[in-house]
């Protein structure tokens, strides 16, 4: 299996490689955090490279040194012979502007040009369904992927894969396409794709910017259908693919040069590449002074600490409360244009993600949340980026079919099967560039308002407050894995009072427990 480089300073990327001749799609994310002024959150990016099944020794063995990031690689039996396309396509410039939302183009393929659809789609029954459907995707992969001493942290955009996987069941028929359906929304959604376009709308009318390309081989035979469908769902208009330098240089155009030299060379019989890039830049709703960042510690566990540096606000508005069912507490970090950061932090310092998940959902803890208040905040600075290889957990959810024997023939003719799922994300939340406002006279101080101290293991969701679409999810254990770990009661670091942080010290509703 031919592996495919991908690199980012700022993002997750997700790669569904078919290594047939389709690279079909590619969903990146970019979300990078600045705390005070401007943020970018986090960057994600989706491959999906189509392979036809029988593929050479030489191919499997090719590049297996080299990082990669495909997303679903699959393999065509026979050696994809280069035809003339009866139809020519003109190349897409290589730092054309990243595509941007048609809602005239709302109409569905096939059924979903229907009026019933197009209102079934818009039903808030179906928005709800697309955000429960997501969100459960998410956990259910958070379940899924395990922790190291090396890796101690997990980040994934459910937002990411589902859209992959989405646009993969375009193509997909029969026992294929079902399977891909119920694992994507239990087949809750009537008009799923147009719902799941509606839903995508109103992401674009936030400080979220999603771009989409098909790049197309010369002669590649894709099927009409399967590019219109692309087109009217998700805005995936077709160019012909020329260079390397021409993908990379649209990938870092569409992720505001967060992400430079995306892939380092093209799967060999390439035939249809489409890449999905999605960048976030917001600003924090109440901002973070840099004036009062100092270095402390987070609390990894019952014995173990490791320095950190924490942004503190001695008054800072925040929605929050503590849940004595899940035995945690909840808080709503907002943003000036309807996107949060909904943190849960357990009380026992151990993040159980289906524990959570078998108490509560996401929207459950959404929807408790009181109105903000004035709180005394600690938050840790971090910055995480991740690879992981989604085969092993995709195929323990059920979808080992389409790693196996698939049926994706609107995509093309001939057999085409999914060869690896890789998804690689980042998230960094700092103040790089941050101006003193109004904050700067606040002296941090044991005041009488509550305090919201983030010092241990939590999970965290970055989502849109209207839709509760979940954009990245994750388990931070270890905000500063690089560094060297302290044993409790370590007096290495002190707050702005010179108090040490340590649990013995800490009179807190935030701190460890003890």
């Amino acid at each position: 299996m031919s592996k495919y480089q991908f690199s980012g300073k700022y993002g997750t990327c997700s790669y569904l490689s078919l290594k047939q001749v389709f690279f079909v799609y590619s969903w990146f994310e970019s979300l990078e955090n600045h705390i005070f002024k401007d943020m970018d959150l986090c960057l994600t990016l989706l491959l999906i490279c189509l392979c036809c099944q029988g593929a050479t020794n030489a191919e499997v063995a090719e590049d297996q040194s080299a990082p990669v990031i495909p997303l679903i690689p699959l393999i065509p039996s026979q050696p994809i012979e280069k035809e003339e396309s009866s139809e020519t396509l003109e190349p897409a410039a290589p730092t054309e502007a990243a595509a941007t939302s048609n809602t005239s183009s709302e109409a569905s393929a096939e059924e979903e040009f229907t009026d019933d659809c197009q209102s079934v789609s818009r039903r808030p029954k179906s928005q709800q369904a697309i955000t429960a459907a997501i969100q459960k995707l998410g956990v259910q992969l958070l379940q899924n992927l395990e922790t190291t001493p090396e890796q101690p942290n997990i980040i994934i955009s459910p937002l990411s894969i589902s859209l992959a996987l989405s646009q993969l069941a375009l193509g997909a028929k029969n026992e294929t396409e079902e399977l891909l359906m119920h694992h994507l929304h239990e087949n809750t959604v009537p008009c799923y794709h147009q719902s799941l376009r509606n839903v995508l709308v109103q992401l674009r009318n936030r400080d979220l910017q999603i771009a989409t390309r098909i790049f197309l081989h010369q002669g590649t035979e894709v099927k009409p259908e399967f590019l219109h469908k692309s087109q009217q769902f998700y805005d995936s208009e077709p160019a012909v693919l020329e260079s390397l330098q021409q993908i990379n240089e649209w990938v870092e155009n569409a992720t505001n040069g967060k992400m430079a030299d995306f892939l380092s060379s093209l799967p060999p019989n390439l035939l249809l590449m489409l890449i999905n890039a999605v960048h976030f830049k917001g600003e924090w709703k109440a901002r973070f002074d840099p004036n009062f960042t100092s270095r402390g510690v987070f609390y990894i566990d019952d014995l173990h600490m490791v320095d950190v540096d924490v942004m503190e606000d001695a008054k800072h508005q925040l929605s929050f409360f503590t849940d004595n069912e899940l035995e945690a507490q909840v808080a709503r970090f907002p943003f000036t244009k309807l996107m949060s950061l909904l943190v849960i932090m357990p009380e026992s310092g151990h993040v159980n993600v289906s524990s959570i998940s078998a108490k509560l959902t996401i929207s459950d803890l959404y929807e408790r949340l009181p109105k903000e208040t004035a709180v005394q905040v600690k938050v840790p600075k971090f910055k995480l980026e991740q690879s992981q290889e989604l085969d092993s957990v995709l195929i323990k959810l059920g979808l080992e079919e389409i790693f196996l024997n698939p049926n994706l023939a609107d995509i093309s003719d001939g057999p085409l099967l999914v060869s690896s799922v890789k998804h690689k994300s980042s998230m960094e939340i700092n103040e790089d560039g941050a101006e003193a406002a109004a904050t700067t006279n606040i002296v941090i101080s044991r005041a009488a308002n509550p305090v919201f101290h983030l010092i241990q293991p939590f999970f965290f969701v970055l989502m849109d407050d209207v839709t509760q679409i979940p954009v990245f999810m994750g388990v931070i254990n270890n905000p500063n894995p690089g560094a060297p770990v302290l044993q409790r009661g370590y007096f290495g670091s002190k707050d702005k009072v010179g108090m040490p942080f340590d649990k013995d010290h800490m009179g807190s509703f935030g701190g460890p427990p003890k």
